[in-house]
């Protein structure tokens, strides 16, 4: 499997994750972790919080749905169909090991490695390098290891 480098593409993604995570703090003055999100959304409103104002959740979730698929249409060769080339269930059951590790983080990547290491947050700290060594890990197995790719 070869790899492409794209700086402005990159660097344009960068710019509108940047964006959003601003946006969102600025303007409803939260974080944009999107597992907090996902797992607070699908818990229904907390106590006290009215229907209201739990609605930006679900929202911004279709927003990021809306958004790849927006791209998938307007630019398919962007979207490969299966980029890693492992099968479907492979990809589910990876899918599900990622929100484990997220529910056992206590938060994600976006959660962690934007919102947190931009707040010095001490837990952001040490959660971001675990998420990138087992990240390295994993591909160092699965293509050294195990030859998947």
């Amino acid at each position: 499997m070869s790899t492409t480098f794209t700086p402005l593409a990159s660097l344009f993604g960068g710019v509108l994750i940047g964006t959003a995570v601003v946006l969102t703090l600025f303007v409803l003055g939260r974080l944009a972790g999107v597992s907090g999100i996902t797992q607070r959304t699908l818990a229904g409103p907390e106590a006290g919080e009215t229907a209201a104002a739990w609605s930006w959740r679900p929202a911004f979730l279709l927003g990021l749905v809306a958004g790849g698929a927006l791209v998938a249409w307007l630019a398919p060769s962007a979207v490969p169909a299966s980029p890693s080339g492992l099968s479907t269930a492979a990809v589910l059951v990876a899918g599900l090991l990622v929100g484990w590790g997220t529910a056992q983080a206590q938060g994600c990547t976006s959660g962690h490695g934007i919102c947190g290491l931009a707040r010095l947050a001490p837990r952001s700290l040490v959660a971001t390098p675990v998420f990138m060594l087992a990240g390295a890990a994993t591909v160092w197995v699965l293509r050294h290891g195990l030859g998947v790719w």
